[in-house]
């Protein structure tokens, strides 16, 4: 049996969600990657590089250089008849690509899988991660997503995998592609950072948000978050959210600055390895899951500890 993976990519570099993917994977089977893009001779070559990757497939027309779900889909079902495993990661571009490929096939999907247990058996958090069920299937083919947080990264280096290019599926021009506004930022993805400063409703405007968490965010070297709530409010964009409508998390280091610790919320970052939260509530429902809770004004707390790190 084998697996492939469909790469996610920027026609230049990979993105790091697919390491996750690949050993996510290690246990199913031989392991191929799918790149298909637009002069992506960059990205195959560093699928190539990651340990225990056999093969990558390349797949080179213009159609596929902004990743419409409807290009990619037939490519995938083109693509699938050697394999009994389809795999992508959970971020937005495998919900959007890999449902369809599930479709077309007419196979089931098992979705967000958190653990792999073995080739029929599969675990998923459900209501918003408060519980977890186990899947089992006997399908002949079976798509998958997995959470990138749940899993380690394979090595980026040491692999040699072989490239073989592969005819592009025929245009399915079922979709166009418009126009993309991309945040641009030095800071680590908040998808894949080691440390994650997030804040909530309770610092009060959006001039308050990055007067108080940004240097903090500057001194650990960390990606910025936010609650669901702190995004409604514009006090941040929502590529900050994190949570079951936002961005699934699992860094070495948490903080939450003035959140409550809301359902929400903690579904997206409740894998986290250590997790601090600030608040000046007591009986806040984040110190619930945090290993080190601060009990107090984060005006006040936060810069404290800013200058206490810088030290």
């Amino acid at each position: 049996m084998s697996v492939l993976i469909i790469a996610e990519h920027d026609n230049q570099q990979l993105n790091p969600a697919t390491l996750h993917a690949v050993k996510a994977a290690a246990g199913l089977g031989e392991i191929h990657v799918l790149v298909a893009g637009s002069n992506v001779a960059a990205v195959a070559e560093a699928a190539r590089k990651i340990q225990g990757v056999a093969k990558v497939l390349v797949a080179e027309a213009e159609y596929y250089r902004h990743g419409l779900a409807e290009e990619l889909a037939a490519l995938a079902v083109k693509s699938a008849e050697p394999y009994r495993y389809l795999l992508a990661t959970a971020s937005a571009f495998g919900k959007n690509l890999m449902p369809r490929v599930a479709a077309l096939l007419d196979v089931p999907q098992i979705s967000d899988l958190t653990e792999i247990v073995d080739g029929n058996t599969f675990v998923r958090p459900i209501y918003a991660g408060n519980a977890f069920e186990t899947i089992q299937t006997s399908s002949e083919k079976v798509v998958l997503t997995i959470r990138a947080a749940a899993f380690e990264t394979a090595a980026a280096e040491g692999g040699a995998a072989a490239l073989e290019q592969v005819e592009a599926a025929a245009e399915q021009k079922l979709s166009r592609f418009v126009s993309q506004e991309l945040i641009h930022s030095d800071r680590p993805d908040l998808g894949s950072a080691k440390v994650v400063v997030s804040g909530g409703r309770a610092l009060g405007s959006a001039e308050k948000f990055n007067e108080v968490l940004t240097p903090l965010a500057d001194v650990l070297g960390a990606a910025i978050g936010a609650s669901r709530a702190a995004v409604d409010a514009e006090y941040a964009p929502n590529d900050f959210q994190v949570g079951q409508t936002g961005k699934i998390v699992a860094p070495q280091l948490y903080i939450a600055v003035g959140i409550s610790g809301a359902i929400q919320h903690t579904a997206g970052m409740q894998d986290s390895k250590v997790i601090v939260a600030i608040n000046k509530d007591p009986d806040a429902q984040i110190f619930n899951i945090a290993d080190y809770g601060l009990v107090g004004d984060l005006f006040e707390i936060v810069p404290q500890l800013t200058e206490a790190l810088k030290a």
